[in-house]
């Protein structure tokens, strides 16, 4: 009996999934909302009407950027929330509310200076926006809308319904050449970028809102409401899915798509997966509170964003 249990243990020891905790953690100044890796920039969007850009490699903070101020539905002058933000060579994105009627604010930072493109009297509700190139934003709609701006003329190249649901998030490949957006029905479409097109619909695997997604190597990655993270192929529409066991608010492919993860459970641990094989390679412990943001700088290093001030840095080497 007793070589009997001694070999059940060594057996879970051989097959327990490696656990790990952050190796550092960034302190910002607000909640995190929205959060994007330049090389070795991280680029963090805040509830306190800034952003924050953050040397890893210099572990220290290099700039910060704000915006005006707005009056809430009171007339309380309070903090934009900056929910959306990219980096192109040095331009900076930062999409807010307006706190007037939710529509948004999108500023174009640039040479220490601010330009404003779009302000409440364009009645937008624009949840997303990343830059294309030097000249085009891309917008997600809350009507899940795709749309491409053009920067200079400050007009919409194409604005796409995509479905009647609302949007919930998108992300675009690495040529930036497509883009897949989630919304509420769990129905994923593929997006032209150049010409709005849609060029095919991924589903089958999420039945209810899918809350964020990531797009890499031609592979799908998204986070479900209903406690599913699916893998699509973009091209071919196949998928599978990881069942959870809970609301899964956040996922990002690895570089090389061969690790997917995702927000697991509602310790806001975050699972780490092959997606070849569907199998569980790491468990990252010590999130504070709800996942917005996972990003791989690379296959082992990982920066997560939640709704706190705390930035986690993960290795899975380590």
């Amino acid at each position: 009996m007793k070589k009997l249990i001694l070999l059940c243990l060594l057996t879970l020891s051989i097959w327990a999934v490696p656990t790990f905790t952050p190796v550092e953690s960034i302190e910002i100044n607000g909640t995190a909302k929205d959060m994007i890796l330049a090389g070795n920039n991280l680029i963090i969007a805040t509830d306190m009407g800034h952003i924050e850009v953050y040397d890893i490699a210099k572990k220290q903070k290099i700039k910060e950027i704000s915006i005006p101020d707005v009056k809430d539905f009171m007339g309380d002058i309070m903090p934009a929330r900056v929910m959306s933000t990219d980096v192109i060579d040095s331009m900076y994105l930062l999409l807010s509310d307006s706190g007037k009627g939710g529509y948004a604010n999108l500023f174009l930072y640039e040479n220490n200076s601010i330009k404003q493109l779009i302000g409440p009297e364009d009645k937008k509700a624009i949840i997303k926006a990343r830059f294309i190139d030097k000249t085009h934003i891309l917008l997600g709609y809350l009507s899940n809308e795709v749309s491409l701006l053009d920067i200079q003329s400050k007009k919409e190249l194409y604005r796409v319904q995509l479905s009647e649901s609302k949007f919930s998030d998108f992300a675009l490949n690495e040529d930036k050449s497509q883009v897949v957006f989630s919304c509420e029905s769990g129905v994923l479409n593929v997006v032209e970028v150049k010409s709005g097109k849609i060029l095919g619909e991924l589903k089958g695997q999420n039945v209810d809102n899918v809350y964020k997604v990531d797009f890499k190597h031609g592979m799908v990655s998204a986070a479900g409401q209903d406690r599913r993270g699916a893998l699509y192929d973009a091209k071919s529409g196949k998928g599978e899915y990881i069942e959870g066991e809970f609301l899964i608010y956040a996922t990002a492919l690895s570089p090389s798509a061969s690790k997917v993860a995702f927000a697991m459970d509602e310790k806001n641990n975050i699972s780490v997966y092959s997606t070849s094989s569907k199998s569980k390679i790491a468990l990252l412990k010590g999130q504070k509170s709800t996942l917005n943001v996972i990003i791989f700088k690379d296959e082992n290093r990982i920066f997560s964003a939640s709704d706190d001030n705390t930035i986690m840095v993960w290795d899975l080497k380590n």
